[in-house]
């Protein structure tokens, strides 16, 4: 797949391009650079993998100079970097904007004008429906690798959209381990409040299909199982053996209840394939008489397609995923 080639992944110190290392470091790919703006986590990674094939560059993608020496002679790009603390994002809006949004920018425009293949722009379920700052800055960051996808005739740009990753960093999953091997209460939200289940191996899959598979504009979503909170901190107690208790705290500054991966306008028109949804682009022009016949009237029955009406996990199904990941 990447034989001879360069891939540059931005937010690459995160748990995605630490996924990405260890599924592709012993292929044939040429290059691997990381670009972030964490000069310590790049060292923390250049230490653990010490292998010539990973190039870091220290940049940010709010400084669209620092990226033009990372994407020279790049053949493909995994857009990662993103401000994605949903309670932080709340209390500074306008630094979400300048990396989620104005930053995607500056990557797509650095790609194009190095002739990069494919650009594959990772985006989150609170895009979907957004009411928080982080949701909606990611939004437009869809919105914006969209349009310019309509313009792009080297630069094939695509997305993907997924909810919670299980154990990467911000994962509640950690968090709960770490209670409870401390012995102190696990700290829930709202054990109502339902999250998808995607592996961190499953959300290098998602990427990797779309960019297999993906046109200019699309966006792709995996078909995911999920839980409640609740469930998931009852089960990780009965795997630990743990007496510890559940407390309730409250939901977080502009947390969703439940995770949204399609709208309902969205799955009106979604291609179903056997593990993915792909939403196509609206390539239509500004005039829009000349598509006035072809409008489409949505469904009243049609439903979202969200973490509360996907396949619910019990707790043996939850079990067994988690001993997958390590939490056994």
């Amino acid at each position: 797949m990447f034989k001879n080639k360069i891939l540059l992944i931005t937010g690459g110190t995160g748990s995605f391009g630490n996924a990405i290392l260890d599924r592709f470091l012993d292929s044939d790919i040429k290059e691997i650079r990381i670009f972030s703006r964490d000069e310590k986590k790049q060292h923390d990674m250049r230490v653990v993998y010490n292998n010539p094939k990973i190039k870091f560059f220290v940049g940010d993608v709010r400084d669209k100079q620092s990226l033009v020496s990372a994407v020279k002679e790049v053949d493909y790009i995994f857009h990662a970097a993103a401000l994605k603390q949903v309670p932080s994002c709340e209390f500074f809006p306008i630094e979400a904007v300048k990396t989620n949004v104005l930053g995607t920018d500056n990557v797509l425009s650095v790609a194009i004008e190095n002739k990069v293949k494919k650009v594959i722009c990772l985006s989150t379920d609170k895009a979907v429906y957004p009411i928080n700052a982080m949701g909606t800055s990611k939004a437009m960051m869809e919105k914006v690798f969209v349009a310019i996808s309509r313009t792009s005739d080297s630069t094939i740009i695509c997305g993907t959209r997924y909810g919670n990753v299980m154990a990467s960093r911000g994962s509640v999953i950690p968090h709960f381990y770490e209670q409870i091997k401390s012995r102190k209460d696990i700290t829930v939200t709202d054990p109502n409040m339902t999250r998808f289940m995607m592996t961190l191996d499953e959300a290098v899959n998602l990427v990797l299909f779309a960019f297999k598979n993906g046109n200019s504009g699309d966006i792709f979503v995996q078909k995911s199982p999920s839980t409640t909170i609740g469930e998931l901190a009852s089960t990780m107690k009965k795997i630990y053996n743990s007496s510890v208790e559940i407390k309730n705290i409250g939901v977080r500054h502009a947390e969703k209840i439940h995770e949204t991966l399609l709208s309902r306008e969205e799955r009106l028109v979604a291609e179903e394939l056997e593990h993915y949804f792909k939403v196509p682009a609206d390539n239509r022009d500004l005039n829009y008489n000349k598509y006035f016949s072809e409008g489409k009237n949505l469904e009243s029955n049609f439903e979202e397609y969200n973490s509360f009406n996907t396949q619910r996990l019990d707790k043996k199904q939850l079990i067994r995923l988690l001993e997958s990941i390590g939490y056994k």
